[in-house]
This record gives structure tokens, sequence and C-alpha cells, in this order.
């Protein structure tokens, strides 16, 4: 794992791109360490925030379109998603909507946010908007922190 993140940081801004898209999506990964190890070696925070929130969002939008396909025993094969969290899931979406999409920020339960979303077909639009608001937050908070040290 270590090499990998390494291979990353040194493509750069790109390389987070990456990581923070398969982060995002149901692939296990951490994009903060690389978004904290590149902030630490000097790269531009704001560049860094960019680069990370439009991985991250086409990662959730990526778990999004899978949803769509709408097989759930494709979800719980290949995603590992289990039904039981999509139809809990889909209750919070009976009672806010694509609202829920802006808590796609957290570790795992966002994936299945995500997947749930597209499985019942939130609005879209409104699902990346508060999909981007939420990974954003925690993107900007994370860069905060790091620079505090």
């Amino acid at each position: 794992m270590s090499t990998f993140l390494a291979l990353l940081e040194s493509w750069g801004y790109w390389g987070l791109l990456i990581a923070a898209f398969v982060a995002g999506s149901v692939f296990p990964f951490s994009s903060e360490a690389v978004l904290t190890a590149m902030q630490l070696a000097g790269l531009d925070p704001i560049r860094l925030f960019i680069f990370a929130t439009i991985g991250n969002v086409a990662g959730s939008m990526f778990n999004y379109g899978i949803g769509t396909l709408g097989k759930m025993e494709w979800i719980e094969k290949y995603l590992h998603v289990k039904r039981e969290k999509v139809e809990r899931t889909s209750r919070w979406m009976e009672r806010y909507g694509a609202w829920i999409g802006i808590f796609c920020f957290l570790p795992i339960l966002g994936s299945v946010i995500a997947v749930t979303l597209g499985f019942t077909r939130a609005n879209p639009w409104i699902s990346l908007l508060t999909i981007a608001i939420g990974k954003a937050a925690r993107y900007a908070l994370l860069i905060f922190v790091v620079a505090q040290i």
C-alpha cells in the first residue's frame, strides 16, 4: 500500500484525483493520507482541495451510476453493499430525498448512500450538489487541520 501511495504522490495533483476517485467509490482507500502527504510536501492547498473534491465527487457519482443499474444482486455481490443497508438508507431517502447526499463524506456509509441515491433514482443534480457540498467541507476541514501542523 505504501508503494501505491508513493506512486500516487509522485503523480502530483492527478495522483490525488485518482486516489480521491478510488476512495469516493466503493473501493477501500484513503485519499486523506495522499492529500496530507502532498500538503506537508508543500503542494498548493487550493489545488489539492480542488483535485481531491473533484475526484471524490466523481467516485460517489460512479457509485450513483452503479446504483441506477437497479440490480440488488449485483450491488450485493460486486459492491459488497448489503440489501439491509440499502433498504435502511432508502427509508431516509423517503424522508429527506436526495439531500442525504451531503452525508456521502462519511466512511463506508457514504458509499451506501451514493449507491442508494442511484438505486432509488434520486434527482441526479441535487445528488451531485449535496455530495459535492459534503465532500468539499470534509477536504476543507482536513486541509485546515493539516495547515495547523
